[in-house]
């Protein structure tokens, strides 16, 4: 069995009540770079192999037609481009790597992949590209779209997308740079071509006007879990994030990944799976459950409406009073909304015969919201069993992202000074930063 890698999300540090809860920042509060600077430098001292940011650009405002419920209780919002932190967090570390997220839906890939390009250069090969297929209305409006993307249009304009993306990185091989002072010649153009990409969805003349980047390319990241966004991903992806819960779920998930492998001529094994797990670790097993159980105090419906409606697509306040999951997901493709998540997983779980009532889907909402209905809970020891379990059960390829639902930067500090090294002790994690690019630490 291979050891387990760790990354921390920080996508929602900041939202969710997070700001206001014991062990926040005083004097401090989002976006200040201290905190994440704090955070980076407490997670490297640890061990951590990545810290990740997510990212959407819109204020949720599909429940109920209205952005006021994520404005007042902060829901998914405020996000700011994350690259500009990253580059304070790469000043203060060494080894440690850092995941960034982008739309393939509505950016460009020439400015993507110099974006990256540039910020491997400034962090010494340590940035992961988490590329996503963008479902979210509030984020479609603020490019111009007046409708959202078919889902399976996305994933078509996402894998040339990425084509394009992976020509320009190549197009400047790091063998065309000569820098010889003695003759002045700085490069051999015979390496260099232009990429001349015309496809459905763009023209890209290229080639990239940068300098081949520490990795040659960022880490490659995707967390599509719909039979489509496996298949695309598996052209490219070099790490997935997948969505923990069930060890059943987790168990197909993988084996469909490792089939969309082979179907595209690549070897499964090469491809490991960062399972997305909240956690709440405390020095005993009363404080964890006194600390989950503050997190349970924030939600209520407003804040559950507003984050589920945001993350679907769909506006959850237009439900009847009882209805199937069958027809539930028939609306959410009707309105091209995110079809895997929350509502997959409900289908998965009861079946699209199952018949609900309102009050019924937003109790399972609840629980998908807070995530506490999936939340390990308890000291160290009894987390890392818990993990060292899973990882058996799941593949043992990957490891774990984690979340805390506890205030920045105390919940994560927990989890960096409590939980990983426990599993350090016991011999479950990768070696520590092996090589000197983040791809070279994420190896399976």
């Amino acid at each position: 069995m291979t050891g387990m890698h760790t990354a921390f999300d920080l996508s929602f540090a900041h939202t969710e009540g997070r700001w206001a809860r014991p062990g926040s920042w005083i004097g401090a509060g989002f976006p200040d770079v201290r905190i994440y600077q704090e955070i980076a430098r407490t997670a490297e001292r640890a061990g951590v192999d990545l810290l990740f940011f997510g990212d959407g650009s819109g204020i949720p405002d599909t429940w109920r037609g209205s952005m006021d419920a994520a404005l007042e209780w902060g829901i998914q919002w405020p996000r700011h481009d994350m690259s500009p932190v990253v580059t304070s967090m790469a000043a203060v570390t060494e080894r440690i790597g850092f995941g960034l997220t982008y739309s393939s839906t509505f950016l460009h890939p020439f400015t993507v992949a110099r974006l990256l390009n540039s910020l491997d250069h400034v962090t010494n090969g340590r940035i992961a590209f988490n590329v996503v297929a963008s479902a979210r209305g509030a984020d479609a409006a603020n490019y111009g779209f007046d409708e959202r993307m078919d889902h399976d249009e996305r994933y078509d304009r996402m894998s040339e997308f990425m084509a394009v993306c992976r020509a320009l990185w190549a197009s400047v091989p790091a063998s065309a740079i000569i820098a010889d002072r003695s003759s002045g010649r700085f490069a051999d153009p015979s390496q260099i071509a232009a990429i001349d990409h015309v496809g459905r969805y763009f023209r890209v003349k290229g080639p990239l006007a940068s300098m081949p980047s520490p990795q040659g390319s960022p880490v490659l990241v995707q967390a599509g879990n719909s039979p489509k966004g496996i298949a695309t991903s598996a052209e490219f992806v070099e790490l997935v994030f997948g969505f923990g819960g069930s060890v059943a779920g987790q168990q197909r998930h993988r084996s469909a990944l490792d089939a969309a492998l082979v179907s595209a001529g690549r070897d499964p094994a090469s491809v490991g799976i960062l399972w997305a797990t909240q956690a709440i670790v405390g020095r005993s097993a009363r404080e964890a459950a006194a600390r989950r159980d503050e997190v349970a105090a924030f939600w209520h419906e407003e804040a559950v409406g507003a984050f589920l409606s945001h993350n679907v697509g769909f506006d959850f306040s237009t439900l009847p009073e009882r209805f199937t999951l069958g027809e539930l997901m028939d609306e959410v493709k009707r309105v091209q909304g995110a079809q895997g998540g929350f509502v997959g997983a409900l289908v998965a779980e009861l079946g699209p015969s199952a018949s609900l009532t309102r009050a019924e889907l937003f109790e399972h909402g609840w629980r998908h919201a807070t995530g506490l209905d999936h939340t390990l809970c308890g000291t160290a020891a009894s987390i890392a069993d818990e993990l060292e379990q899973n990882f058996a059960a799941t593949g043992s390829r990957g490891g774990y992202m984690f979340a805390s639902p506890l205030a920045a930067p105390s919940g994560v500090a927990d989890l960096a000074e409590l939980l990983v090294p426990e599993l350090r002790r016991r011999g479950a994690l990768a070696p520590r930063y092996p090589g000197p690019t983040l791809r070279d630490n994420l190896r399976p």
